[in-house]
């Protein structure tokens, strides 16, 4: 079965300029956005989609927030850049504020995700031999298979997709990796002295949003807190309400003792990261050692702020929860023989495709855009629907006809 795709000219024509002059780094599906508001987006020649995947996270209090875009704009005619060689007025009111707001005592603000795991890792090795006395060089930090924290040198070390790893090495040791959603594969690892942390996603999502056994992360942080190890929890993609809670580890009551947050800390609006902890841990950082240029910049401390209270004002956990648990519900009363799970956590969703094509997921997902939602499969057999947490119930109903008529496609 192969999904016919009307393409108009102008479609064709940026389609072309990019894959003539941009890097082959993605494979996107084939459409052009233009403009996007609130859980819609638009394409150059002008048809409206819902978008479930809200920018891998990025923009859960949707496209274009008003109140976002406001205090940008704001900001952007004012200051935007200091470097970090001189203070800012903001700079110390966004600290107090996100360290005030998940309870912590320092903040090290980055720009993406992966600096934000970059700079865990930097973190926790220090802590590891100035704190708790493991040899210089032999500190180890635990993660999990399937686990996607970036595509930087360090980080592809230690992934288990071969497409990020391959012919990139050599690889940064210092690394064990565990299967995920094993306590006891966990305990085991921790009885190395060397182990200075365990870095985990509370669900792993580019996996195929694989949601952990209740308890897991409990355990997991109980089993580091006797071992004293580092629980360092990614954040970026399951925080800021997405699971309908603030961070997905508050469903379990566990606070990280390393908190790596990004994504949808400035509403989509630019690239802000930020890496929370106490001062034990923080403070074995000395001026000198770790920093960015844009790391903490005005612009981006003012709109992660607005974000951030964006989300509590409009109550977005609870929305997510509820809508959240729609999605799901309706998504399992379809009975569609081609979805073989549906599973998730608040509005971030996946379902699995069982069909003797192996590009299923990618025909249906262009059946999804050809009837005015888009999504986008991962590892193959897998769909992420992850709207923006503002999206109500006549939206998820109307969506929810939309992938009813799509899988047709599939038939």
């Amino acid at each position: 079965m192969q999904t016919a795709i009307d393409m108009s000219s102008t479609t064709q024509y940026y389609l072309e300029l990019e894959d003539q002059y941009s890097a082959h780094n993605y494979h996107p599906l084939p459409v052009v956005l233009t403009k996007g508001k609130g859980v819609h987006v638009w394409d150059v020649d002008g048809k409206q989609y819902y978008d479930f995947l809200s920018g891998y996270s990025a923009v859960n209090q949707g496209h274009c927030h008003p109140v976002i875009v406001q205090s940008f704009i704001e900001q952007s005619q004012k200051l935007t850049l200091t470097s970090r060689a001189f203070h800012s007025d903001l700079l110390g009111e966004y600290a107090k504020y996100i360290t005030d707001y998940f309870g912590y005592d320092k903040v090290l603000p980055m720009n993406t995700g992966v600096e934000a795991v970059e700079t865990g890792i930097k973190l926790c090795r220090k802590w590891g031999y100035e704190v708790k006395g493991i040899e210089e060089g032999k500190a180890v930090i635990i993660v999990c298979e399937g686990n996607f924290h970036g595509r930087t040198s360090t980080i592809i070390s230690f992934s288990s997709d071969p497409s990020a790893k391959k012919n990139f090495g050599p690889y940064m040791p210092g690394f064990v990796s565990i299967p995920y959603n094993d306590t006891n594969a966990l305990a085991n690892a921790l009885n190395d002295k060397n182990v200075a942390g365990f870095l985990v996603e509370p669900i792993q999502g580019e996996a195929g949003v694989l949601v952990p056994d209740d308890g897991y992360l409990a355990t997991a942080k109980q089993l580091c807190a006797a071992a004293n190890v580092l629980f360092i929890a990614d954040e970026i993609q399951t925080g800021l309400a997405r699971t309908g809670k603030m961070l997905a580890c508050d469903h379990e009551n566990v606070r990280p003792d390393i908190l790596l947050l990004g994504k949808a800390l400035s509403g989509g609006m630019l690239p802000v990261s930020a890496v929370l902890c106490d001062d034990e841990i923080m403070m074995t950082i000395k001026p000198g050692e770790h920093g960015s240029t844009y790391g903490g910049n005005p612009l981006a401390c003012k709109v992660a702020m607005t974000a951030l209270q964006v989300l509590k004002d409009e109550k977005m956990e609870a929305n997510a929860g509820r809508m959240g648990e729609l999605l799901r519900n309706e998504l399992t009363s379809l009975q569609s023989k081609h979805i073989a799970v549906v599973r998730g956590k608040g509005l971030l969703n996946a379902i699995i495709i069982e069909h003797y094509n192996k590009d299923a997921a990618w025909d249906l997902c262009l059946a999804l855009k050809e009837n005015g939602l888009l999504a986008k499969p991962t590892h193959g057999d897998k769909i992420r629907f992850a709207p923006p947490l503002i999206i109500n119930k006549q939206q998820i109903v109307d969506c929810i006809k939309i992938i009813q008529e799509s899988l047709k496609q599939l038939d």
